[in-house]
């Protein structure tokens, strides 16, 4: 009984792994549709916790886009941007600050994006996009 409650659950993070990547790569090709240039894709940090889904330019302004996915059934009804908390955007920040450190990234307009998938079976995704869906202090 434990064996399958274990393969159940990893068979869930493996189902999870794979929506984010499918979201991740369907946001690439709407925001680059979009005009965004991107400059990096799933960058981490070498010395550090945390991930940047994907960093471009939109016109002058570098944006740092986390890309939230869902798959809509019943049970699940939370919009998927709400799950960028308020630790996470601290995450986001710190792993920002580094990638600007890392590529040597002077002044230049800066802001986090946020965009939402809802996947439903048989349906094509909806996407929402956040432009500056919340606003550190990059200081």
């Amino acid at each position: 009984m434990h064996e399958e409650s274990v393969s159940a659950g990893n068979d869930a993070k493996a189902i999870a792994r794979r929506t984010g990547i499918r979201g991740e790569t369907f946001a690439y090709w709407y925001l680059r549709r979009h005009g965004y240039v991107f400059v990096a894709r799933n960058y981490s940090p070498l010395t550090a916790k945390g991930e940047l889904d994907l960093v471009g330019y939109d016109g002058e302004t570098l944006a740092f886009v986390e890309v939230r996915t869902r798959t809509i059934r019943d049970e699940l009804t939370a919009l998927p941007e709400l799950s960028v908390t308020e630790e996470k955007q601290k995450m986001l920040v710190r792993t920002a600050k580094r990638f600007l450190s890392e590529r040597h990234i002077r002044e230049c307009p800066m802001r986090f994006d946020v965009v939402a998938i809802d996947n439903e079976p048989g349906q094509p995704p909806v996407v929402r996009l956040h432009k500056d869906a919340f606003s550190p202090q990059m200081g």
